[in-house]
C-alpha cells in the first residue's frame, strides 16, 4: 500500500473522499484542498479513470526536515528514482510552498531535479531530458514550514482536463468543480437538468459524460502509464471494464442548456459535438429572462456573471430583479443552483436561500446558493376591500 494524496477544489474534499473510498482506499484523512489516504496500485488507476472530483493524485515517495536547500537535495537523492521510471522519461519538478523560510523555490526545484539526475547519472549513467511544457512523468515536493515532501503524479494534466473541449468562453468553471456542484445539488441521470447560462457547457458536458455511462478518464492518457510499476494488462482490463458501461443516449434528453449569447452557444455546440453527446443534450439560444422552462420541473444550475468590475456589478443590480421575477414566475418546483462569487445575488434576486455552501473557483472565494422555487408562493394573500396587487 501507498501513501496517496489527492488534491481538488477547495470544498469538495468530502465528495473527493467518497472517490478514493470507492476507488478502494484506507486511512481516509481530509484537509484544505485534499485526501489523504493509502491505497494500492490498483487504488491510482481507478481513482485516475473514475474520480469526478479529483485535481491530481499524487504518489508519497519521501518526507523528511529540512532547514536549508541542501537538506532537500540529501533528501531528494536518497530516492531511488532508476526504480520508478526510466531514464527515457522526460521529467519536470514543481515546488508549491506554505511558510517555507527558503527564498527562492526556483532554486529548490533546481536542487531536486539536480538529485534526481544525478541519481540516474550514478545509477545508468545517463541524466533524464527535462521537458517544461509537457513532461512524461511530473515530481511535486511540498513545503511546508519543516517538512518537505516528495511525491510523483501518477495524473499527469489535471485530471478535469477530461479530453473533450474544444472551445471556451470567458472563465469557464473547471469540470471538477462542476462535477462537484452537481453532485451537492443531488442531480443524478434520469433528472431533469437545465444550464440556463451555459458558457463553454461544462456543466451539461459532465452530466452528459454520467447520462452516458462514461468514466471521466475514459478519452485521456496518464502519467502513471510511463512508471516502471505500470501493469499494462490490468489497465487495460479496467478500461474495458469501464467502456462496457458506456451507452447511447435513450430517448428524449433530460439535459438542456441555454445562453443569449451565440459565441456561447457556439462553443458548448462544438463541445458537446466534440464528445460525441450532442444527442445527450437540447441546446438553443435564448434568454431566461424570456424563455420558458423547457419541461417539467427539475434542478437548475448556474454560474451567472460574478460582476467584478463597477460597469459589470451596475448591470448585475438591474438584472438580479428580473432574474428573480423570472424565477418566481415560471419556474414553480424547480430547485436552484447558482454559483457565484457576489453575496449580492439572493438579496438581489429577492430570494431566501435554502442552502449556501462554500466552493472556490480557482483561487476565487464562491457561494452555491439553494433556491427551491415552491409552487405558488409567488401569490401575495388578497387584503380585505383592496384588488389583489400583481405578482412579482
Amino acid at each position: 500500500m501507498f501513501k496517496l494524496f489527492a488534491t481538488c477544489p477547495r470544498g469538495l474534499e468530502a465528495l473527493l473522499a467518497e472517490d478514493l473510498a470507492a476507488a478502494g482506499a484506507s486511512d481516509i484523512r481530509i484537509v484544505a484542498s485534499g485526501v489523504a489516504c493509502r491505497g494500492s496500485w490498483e487504488t491510482v488507476m481507478l481513482t485516475n479513470l473514475h474520480s469526478r472530483i479529483a485535481t491530481r493524485l499524487l504518489l508519497q515517495l519521501s518526507f523528511g526536515k529540512y532547514a536549508k536547500e541542501e537538506d532537500i537535495y540529501r533528501q531528494a537523492r536518497k530516492v531511488d528514482w532508476p526504480q520508478h521510471f526510466d531514464v527515457s522519461r522526460s521529467i519536470r519538478v514543481y515546488v508549491t510552498a506554505i511558510k517555507s523560510p527558503l527564498k527562492s523555490l526556483e532554486f529548490i526545484t533546481l536542487r531536486i531535479k539536480d538529485a534526481v539526475c544525478d541519481s540516474f547519472r550514478d545509477t545508468v549513467g545517463e541524466r533524464p531530458n527535462v521537458d517544461t511544457r509537457d513532461p512524461q512523468v511530473r515530481i511535486h515536493a511540498f513545503l511546508t514550514a519543516e517538512d518537505c515532501t516528495l511525491y510523483l503524479d501518477t495524473s499527469g494534466a489535471p485530471l478535469y482536463q477530461r479530453g473533450y473541449r474544444q472551445k471556451t468562453v470567458e472563465a469557464p468553471l473547471k469540470e471538477n468543480l462542476a462535477a462537484g456542484i452537481l453532485r451537492l445539488a443531488g442531480w443524478q441521470p434520469g433528472t431533469v437538468l437545465l444550464d440556463p447560462m451555459c458558457g463553454s457547457g461544462t456543466f451539461l458536458l459532465e452530466a452528459a459524460q454520467q447520462v452516458c455511462g462514461i468514466a471521466p478518464g475514459a478519452r485521456r492518457s496518464f502519467a502513471f502509464e510511463n512508471f516502471r510499476e505500470f501493469d499494462a494488462r490490468r489497465w487495460r482490463q479496467l478500461q474495458q471494464a469501464a467502456q462496457a458501461k458506456e451507452q447511447a443516449p435513450q430517448g428524449q434528453p433530460t439535459l438542456f442548456g441555454r445562453d443569449q449569447a451565440p459565441a456561447a452557444y457556439r462553443a458548448t455546440l462544438a463541445n458537446l459535438d466534440r464528445a460525441g453527446l450532442l444527442g445527450a443534450v437540447s441546446l438553443s439560444q435564448g434568454d431566461i429572462l424570456e424563455m420558458e422552462p423547457p419541461t417539467t420541473p427539475g434542478i437548475m444550475v448556474c454560474n451567472p456573471p460574478y460582476g467584478e468590475r463597477l460597469e459589470e456589478k451596475d448591470t448585475l443590480a438591474a438584472f438580479y430583479p428580473e432574474l428573480g421575477h423570472a424565477l418566481k414566475q415560471k419556474y414553480a418546483g424547480w430547485t436552484c443552483y447558482f454559483l457565484t462569487a457576489d453575496t449580492a445575488l439572493p438579496k438581489g434576486v429577492g430570494l431566501k436561500p435554502g442552502k449556501k455552501t462554500p466552493l472556490y473557483n480557482g483561487a476565487l472565494e464562491c457561494r452555491l446558493y439553494q433556491f427551491k422555487m415552491v409552487a405558488g408562493f409567488n401569490r401575495r394573500k388578497k387584503p380585505e376591500g383592496a384588488e389583489a396587487p400583481a405578482a412579482d
